[in-house]
């Protein structure tokens, strides 16, 4: 089977679909747990498959310098390497090279910079990230491209930005040479739409890509890296106006639940984000009516779940007061039943989405699950 991508409904901007892949099905919108380092962390491939994860992300940079890319290849491919039978993901590196690496340099070749593990000298060009990607054996895999703050000033957006676009030619060509003898690939390419807050940069860039295609999927980069949540907001609805409807749409990096709500809200299919794992192993939880710090003294003696309408296993066994014991006590139990928790919500979040625009009842859906979230923040 190739790739492909059909809608299946439409309430505005939102839409549902399937994004099919050789290894399975991808119903959309939806949410892709992170594993980093082929482990969504704290989580076996088990738990993600109970609360239906379809595609899960994994990311070449840092597979790339441990345990290497090649060995991941020798042990037969990221699949099998991290038993994950359904589609996988990798995240090109380029947002690990420009915010992890020490003192990187940017050439029209690529980017050379030091590992954050050892100092190591390293380099990164289109062709061998495309090399990278391909031993690792994902499904889909990312272009290499320039990434720079979301604040960044016109001048450097469009740099970063143009830069990214001959990156993609390189990519696709380099692609295109690893995989001449595979007949039906089992690997597609996305581009990644750049241009910062620019509305205007976002659309040369959007217009190219889509030029240069067809491609199976398109990408958009460069956002939630430090811009305030409106201006995000506004370049995904550019970017929906730019980008060819018939494709589906990945919104890099990008993984609270209200901002998957507004992103569905925009056009975007497919979300992946560290915050779910990375906020359960600093005692912070999800649920409908805001975030929960398990720290905070207000949960010693409280007997409700995190969220009474949750099917996790942390939900439908313990009380706030448990796991904020767990929590104090600083157990390791603490660290999974929050992340398996956050992991779930997500994906449950997105399947409600899928259910409101079928239903075509995403807008008042979307908007009284707004106005919940946002009433009762954490005051802590």
């Amino acid at each position: 089977m190739t790739f492909s991508f059909d809608i299946t409904a439409q309430q505005g901007r939102a839409r549902a679909g399937v994004f099919h892949t050789p290894r399975g099905a991808v119903e959309t919108p939806v949410f892709m747990p992170v594993g980093t380092l082929a482990t969504v962390k704290a989580l076996d491939p088990d738990d993600l498959r109970r609360m239906h994860a379809q595609v899960i992300l994994a990311n070449a940079y840092h597979l790339h310098l441990r345990p290497g890319d090649g060995l991941v290849k020798r042990m037969g491919g990221l699949h099998r390497f991290m038993a994950w039978d359904g589609p996988i993901l990798t995240d090109s590196g380029g947002f690990q090279v420009f915010s992890l690496a020490s003192l990187n340099s940017v050439t029209e070749d690529g980017v050379e910079f030091k590992s954050h593990i050892d100092g190591s000298p390293r380099t990164f060009s289109p062709e061998s990230v495309m090399q990278i990607q391909t031993n690792l054996g994902a499904d889909v895999i990312m272009q290499f491209d320039h990434v720079i703050p979301g604040q960044s000033a016109h001048a450097a957006a469009k740099d970063a930005s143009e830069r990214s676009l001959r990156w993609l030619g390189r990519c696709r060509d380099e692609f295109d040479r690893l995989h001449a003898m595979d007949g039906a690939p089992k690997q597609t390419l996305f581009p990644i739409v750049q241009g910062g807050v620019h509305a205007d940069l976002r659309r040369a860039a959007a217009a190219q890509i889509s030029s240069a295609g067809p491609w199976d999927g398109i990408a958009i980069g460069g956002l939630s890296v430090g811009e305030e949540k409106p201006a995000m907001y506004e370049m995904l609805e550019v970017c929906d106006d730019a980008i060819p409807r018939d494709r589906p749409r990945y919104l890099m990096g990008v993984g609270f639940p209200e901002d998957l709500v507004e992103g569905v809200a925009r056009g975007v299919d497919l979300f992946d984000c560290v915050a779910p794992t990375r906020m359960g192993r600093n005692a912070a939880a999800f649920s409908p009516m805001g975030r929960i710090n398990l720290r905070n003294a207000a949960h010693r003696e409280d007997p409700r779940p995190l969220d009474d309408t949750c099917g996790c296993p942390a939900c439908r066994r313990f009380s706030r007061a448990y796991l904020r014991h767990l929590v104090t006590s600083e157990e390791i139990l603490a660290l999974r039943l929050l992340s398996l928790h956050n992991v779930h919500f997500l994906i449950a979040l997105m399947r409600r989405a899928r259910a409101a625009i079928r239903a075509g009842t995403f807008d008042a859906w979307s908007r009284d699950w707004l106005a919940r979230y946002h009433s009762k923040p954490d005051p802590s």
